[in-house]
């Protein structure tokens, strides 16, 4: 399955020397979690629209940071990606000046080295981590690095976010679907490594197939598991959801939000977003579709 997903032999044959964690997944936890996704994309024109809006996103992060881009980077420029990074976007302000923004670019360069090599991502996304101060009001920071590697190369990079799965908090995607009928008594004994991310990436893959859905993969995959991770949050929450997530006003708003796509409103012909610093810019329906 690797290869599906555009991954070098080399890497393939790297990844396969480790031992690969054993993840029990629950089908009907996903088959109730792609019904819901379905179902709930139709209001704001289907399932398609959000996997073009998925793409678009992704072509900008490319334009911006790739082949030399990020050289002549702004801030400004930085900002506008953050507003497609919801975990991040209330949090960056402090690292877009002088040079603090300096060292980010510095630190986002490295990170995006031999990107095409995966065999290196986990130390890279460590040394990207190890760039910013090592306390709790920073654990953002490893979602900055995951979104930026995921949005570049999607085919390579799988979402490794913490909302995914983040081992140190017990909490994520991996253990919301996880099988086990004591789930809520236990500490899952899986690393959030890459080797997970790109498993559980063809686990679902691999669902998803089986059930039909042959195209645009990657992006239901992103979204079947940002709805799963959507109904946690409208379950119980924690402290930093609250501040990043408030009350929702349609079935959608937490998974979209979690995407970076809550400037996506429903029953309206463009979508809107809005930058940190409170600047509004609009996408017409026909930009995003082009993408798809």
């Amino acid at each position: 399955m690797l290869s599906f997903f555009n991954i070098s032999k080399k890497d393939a044959a790297a990844a396969a020397k480790e031992a690969r964690p054993q993840l029990e997944i629950s089908g009907p936890v996903l088959q109730q979690a792609l019904r819901q996704v379905i179902v709930g994309c139709e209001p704001l024109g289907g399932i398609e629209r959000y996997v073009a809006a998925l793409n678009l996103k992704s072509t900008l992060f490319q334009e911006a940071l790739l082949n030399d881009a990020i050289d002549a980077m702004t801030a400004e420029t930085f900002s506008g990606l953050c507003v497609f990074m919801s975990t991040v976007r209330r949090r960056i302000a402090p690292y877009l000046d002088g040079e603090a923004f300096v060292a980010l670019k510095n630190a986002v360069q490295t990170l995006l080295d031999d990107r095409k090599g995966t065999a290196s991502i986990d130390a890279r996304l460590a040394v990207f981590c190890a760039a910013f101060p090592q306390d709790k009001k920073h654990r953002w920071v490893r979602d900055l690095g995951a979104e930026i590697l995921h949005n570049v190369d999607p085919e390579r990079y799988p979402l490794m976010t913490r909302w995914m799965w983040d081992v140190k908090a017990n909490t994520g995607v991996l253990r919301e679907i996880w099988f086990d009928d004591q789930i809520d008594h236990i500490s899952l004994a899986v690393p959030d490594t890459y080797l997970t991310f790109i498993t559980l990436r063809e686990e679902l893959s691999q669902y998803l197939t089986e059930n039909g859905i042959f195209r645009d993969i990657l992006g239901y995959i992103d979204l079947l598991c940002a709805q799963i991770y959507a109904d946690y949050i409208c379950a119980q929450g924690g402290s930093y959801l609250r501040t990043d997530f408030s009350s929702p006003q349609d079935p959608m708003e937490y998974t979209r939000r979690l995407l970076g796509l809550d400037g996506v409103k429903a029953q309206s012909n463009k979508t809107r977003l809005k930058s940190i610093d409170g600047t509004a810019f609009v996408l017409d329906d026909a930009d995003l579709l082009q993408q798809n």
